[in-house]
């Protein structure tokens, strides 16, 4: 059986996901002595697996860093593998118009297989802002998109996530127990919004809602990044009335109905 499975490999193949695999660890992206150094690739076949896949449009060159970074279009081909392709060209707008309204940067995440995915953001009107890279993952116990899409996640698909999640404490504020953390989807709950105050990163204030798609499953989420400073508890409360609209418009226009 072994050798049988042997005959079907397909070695390049194989070393050009490797490729993209070692390249979405790191968003300055790597040189091409990096790379075959890293993986242990001869430098003829690293050199044609990177300029296929900057001609295929996987992986971007610079030509003045020498640097080979992944591009946007996997994560086009991962919205795709979720049935949600559509679903970025929809938020966008809404997510522009939140930015508007609040100053602040507003983002939009969801569910990846063990913790949650950041994929587009609105970067917000002030000199000092957050900017965050496409792809990167966040945790689901301390984060105000993790907790809001947890919070509707039907309960099989919850006690999924749950099984895996680690709980790290990143401070004194940060959950740390499946009991507390389910605590706090109830809140969320009764709230129809979360809040990530200070439980990972001392002195960031982020406050967000789930989006539904048309099974009313929790598809992902919208929320807004602060510095404490500026989000106090008046500004919150202000923002989270325009979060609220802005989910209850993205999932109108995804088909859900329940509003």
């Amino acid at each position: 059986m072994e050798k049988a499975e042997e005959n079907y490999k397909v070695p390049n193949l194989e070393k050009g996901i490797a490729v993209l695999e070692y390249l979405s660890l790191y968003t300055m992206g790597k040189t091409l002595q990096e790379i075959k150094s890293e993986l242990d690739i001869s430098q003829t076949t690293a050199y044609r697996i990177l300029n296929t896949l900057v001609r295929l449009g996987y992986l971007i060159y610079n030509e003045d860093t020498k640097h080979y970074k992944l591009s946007r279009k996997l994560l086009t081909l991962g919205f795709r593998s979720l049935n949600e392709h559509n679903l970025l060209e929809i938020v966008l707008p809404h997510l522009r118009n939140l930015r508007d309204q609040v100053k602040e940067t507003a983002c939009f995440g969801v569910l990846g297989d063990q913790k949650g995915i950041f994929i587009e953001q609105a970067q917000g009107h002030h000199t000092f802002r957050f900017v965050l890279s496409p792809g990167k993952p966040f945790e689901l116990h301390c984060s105000a998109p993790g907790k809001a899409i947890m919070a509707y996640l039907p309960n099989t698909v919850r006690d999924y996530y749950l099984a895996q999640m680690e709980f790290t404490r990143y401070n004194a504020r940060t959950i740390t127990t499946p009991e507390a953390y389910m605590e706090e989807l109830e809140k969320v709950r009764r709230q129809g919004y979360a809040m990530d105050n200070e439980e990972e990163l001392s002195g960031v204030v982020c406050v967000g809602t789930p989006i539904f798609n048309y099974t009313s499953y929790p598809c992902g989420a919208i929320w807004i990044s602060g510095p404490k400073d500026r989000l106090s508890k008046e500004v919150i409360r202000q923002s989270v009335e325009y979060i609220k609209d802005t989910a209850q418009c993205i999932s109108r226009e995804l088909g859900y109905s329940h509003i």
